[in-house]
């Protein structure tokens, strides 16, 4: 193999912090290089350096053999380097060809745009990557995995020879993510060089040569992905073992029930789904994408409207037509969308705090109590462990683990006993997890009644008392949790379809 690039000694710092400290890295032509670390270790910082979005403010930088700067993302596509952000940059109302193209467009006679060899340069590199998408179609259209097709597309579009891959597979379900590693192991074939950040343990077991591990900012190593364990990575990640054992699993046989839901429905997307949930207990929820877990807690928060069904809170029936009258009866939910769904990025950690909560904060003419805001705001960010400079930093500032905690925070101070976590460690860090974790437990403990729905069938074993598990709508039975219950049994009531024969469900 030949070194496409050679990161050395970087150093980048930013007002009150040093993000890089003297890092180095290297990446071989074919080979996928995994760079990994807890949020805020410094991974997007370097790979903005070699992409050209950030200058450092020392060290140096090799393409090819050469010594080179890299002044702007346009210098790093001139150099043969593309990054793929885990926030996809496409413009929806362009079709695909145009957004691969967008500046470059081959022109006709007096500078016409020229459709169709537009539409056939597309073409062909999606035939090239072994991928069937119409590059007439607007993006908004695609589906999120082929979203991430038109932006390797893009990519190779610019003769890229490095890739960077920025938790590419986030949003993805199985299939796509397998369609995603067949480009990959392709591009790898032709001897393109992909740096791979994620926090996926199983994908980089998967499809990495190297792993090379950041901590706070600075190099910590860099060992064979295929001869290192698991727990020696997450070892070097965070500084220490963690605990993954299952939790003990509580006698609540005496417990109250906290909330009962019986047949709710909303057309195809939940069909008479019923269950019940005692106070201090975690209660799981798993399934295939499209299962309609997600769609079962939005029906309980009154974010969408049901067709039938009764929720029953504490004994009561209640009447929950929004989200303000399930936040009402003790309902909290955490969304799995939080950047969009659960906080006001541009607003502080406090603001963030107050907001379902600022009844507590008013003097009665609707000025808000900063002062009182901000002491109970710190009170959160020492429960939880929030890793913030103060209650006035911007939450779009904070990594994705101390967003969870924010929006925990303010379902804590309005006193929810009631809460559903949406996947919720998506997007976070090994050691922020575990963090999570803990705080979920610990709230379970104290009497809350906690629903988590989890895609990581590991997690949802960790984490829950039972696991009701949901098929096309259905519930399709309810396991217990913990060493009981295998991954396997999970995935056979995940996989029990209702087979329909002349029209009727058999």
């Amino acid at each position: 193999m030949v070194e496409l690039i050679r990161l050395e000694s970087i150093d980048k710092h930013f007002p009150g912090v040093h993000a890089l400290k003297s890092v180095s890295f290297d990446l071989q032509t074919g080979e996928v290089h995994a760079l990994m670390g807890e949020n805020g270790a410094g991974k997007s910082t370097l790979m903005k350096v070699l992409s050209g979005i950030l200058q450092p403010d020392g060290g140096t930088i090799r393409v090819a053999g050469n010594d080179v700067t890299i002044p702007s993302p346009h210098a790093a596509q001139a150099l043969g380097i593309g990054m793929i952000h885990q926030e996809l940059a496409l413009m929806n109302d362009l079709t695909v060809a145009q957004n691969i193209f967008i500046g470059r467009e081959p022109r006709k006679r007096f500078w016409r745009l020229d459709e169709d060899a537009l539409n056939e340069a597309a073409r062909e590199i999606f035939s090239a990557m072994n991928v069937s998408i119409d590059p007439r179609a607007e993006v908004r259209t695609l589906s999120v995995a082929q979203q991430q097709m038109v932006e390797i597309a893009k990519s190779l579009s610019h003769k890229s020879r490095v890739l960077v891959m920025d938790e590419p597979t986030a949003a993805l379900n199985d299939r796509e993510v397998h369609e995603l590693f067949t480009i990959i192991a392709r591009l790898k074939s032709e001897g393109v060089g992909i740096v791979y950040i994620s926090h996926k343990m199983d994908e980089i077991k998967r499809i990495s040569d190297r792993v090379t591990v950041m901590r706070d900012g600075a190099y910590v190593g860099t060992v064979s992905a295929s001869e290192t364990p698991i727990s020696k990575i997450i070892s070097m990640m965070v500084g220490r073992e963690l605990d993954n054992t299952q939790a003990d699993i509580p006698d609540l046989s005496g417990a109250p029930v906290a909330l009962e839901v019986r047949g709710l429905s909303r057309g195809k997307e939940v069909q008479n789904v019923s269950f019940s949930l005692k106070a201090g207990e975690i209660l799981g929820f798993a399934g295939l994408m499209g299962a309609g877990r997600t769609e079962v807690a939005r029906l309980i928060f009154g974010a969408d409207r049901r067709d039938a069904g009764e929720i029953i809170v504490h004994g009561k029936k209640a009447a929950i037509a929004s989200p303000k009258d399930a936040v009402s009866a003790g309902i909290g939910y955490l969304s799995e969308d939080r950047k969009h769904l659960g906080l006001a990025l541009g607003l502080d950690l406090a603001a963030n705090v107050g907001l379902p909560n600022l009844g507590r904060f008013s003097n009665g003419i609707g000025v808000i109590d900063d002062a009182k805001l901000g002491s109970i705001a710190r009170d959160y960010i020492k429960q939880l462990g929030i890793r913030t400079p103060s209650e006035r930093q911007e939450v779009r500032l904070l990594s994705g683990g101390n967003q969870q905690k924010v929006v925990l925070a303010k379902w804590l101070l309005r006193n929810c006993d009631i809460l559903i976590f949406d996947e919720p460690t998506r997007g976070i860090d090994i050691g922020a997890k575990s963090e999570i974790y803990r705080l979920m437990q610990a709230l379970a403990q104290q009497g809350k009644a906690i629903i988590v729905i989890s895609s990581e069938l590991p997690e949802v074993l960790r984490l829950s008392h039972r696991i009701a598990v949901m098929c096309e709508g259905r519930l399709t039975g309810i396991l217990p949790g913990g060493r009981e219950t295998t991954q396997e049994e999970i995935m056979h009531l995940a996989t029990q379809r209702r087979v329909e024969i002349g029209g009727e469900a058999a």
